[in-house]
């Protein structure tokens, strides 16, 4: 059986084309036009990525809440935002709950499969070794590949796969200055500057919840970002 996709949408002709496309590649869809009836499954059972618009009905800001709790649920699901809500702060506030992808809804249907399918070659690639050990230490950081877990002075650290990738490329390096293309190239996303710069400061402020001394992400303006070495 193939992935299982949700779907969030409120407009039936939008949920039934999303669907048709999905099932075309082979995925499993579920559909609910609003967030609770969404809620009330996924407590039984979560899906393997979920698609979200940000207006669900009278539910304006539906889309967001529902992002928020999910990620309290799981931190490493992968979420996407399908929505026709294009400002900038729409996109930078759905990054900040921990969404892997915003998208709007003029995207192709081709464009949109190949995002998902890169969700999902990341979450596959997350579960895979890289070496005999999938242990990668850097002073008080430890990140586990084979089990998909960073920790930060002994404590866990949750975070999206996108946000994992990213730590993962500049602390594979540490004193080196990963750029955009680097850091999109080792999410095998696309991310334009404003959505880096918002998964860094959410990165930032989950090592601080930890350790309020946490510095080990320089930003070097006009160039990109590195891990500190020890």
């Amino acid at each position: 059986m193939g992935r299982r996709i949700a779907i969030v949408e409120d407009e039936p002709a939008i949920r039934d084309n999303y669907t048709a496309a999905f099932e075309r590649e082979g995925y499993v869809v579920d559909c609910y036009p609003a967030r609770q009836p969404a809620l009330d499954a996924f407590a039984a059972r979560l899906p393997d990525l979920v698609v979200i618009d940000v207006n669900l009905g009278d539910d304006i800001e539906g889309g967001f809440e529902l992002c928020r709790e999910l990620r309290a649920r799981s931190e490493d699901l992968p979420i996407i935002f399908l929505t026709a809500r294009d400002s900038e702060f729409d996109a930078v506030s759905g990054l900040r709950l921990g969404a892997d992808d915003y998208l709007t809804k003029d995207i192709s249907l081709p464009h949109l499969m190949a995002r998902v399918a890169a969700l999902f070659r990341r979450l596959a690639a997350m579960q895979q070794p890289e070496s005999k050990d999938s242990r990668l230490r850097r002073g008080e950081l430890v990140i586990d590949t084979e089990r998909m877990t960073v920790h930060w002075a002994e404590q866990p650290v949750g975070l999206t796969l996108t946000e994992f990738w990213l730590v993962h490329a500049m602390a594979r390096y540490p004193g080196h200055v990963k750029n955009r293309q680097q850091l999109m190239d080792a999410a095998q996303a696309v991310l334009d500057d404003n959505t880096i710069t918002s998964h860094i400061k959410r990165i930032r402020r989950k090592f601080l919840a930890i350790d309020d001394g946490f510095n080990a992400i320089e930003t070097v303006y006009g160039m990109g970002y590195r891990w500190l070495a020890d």
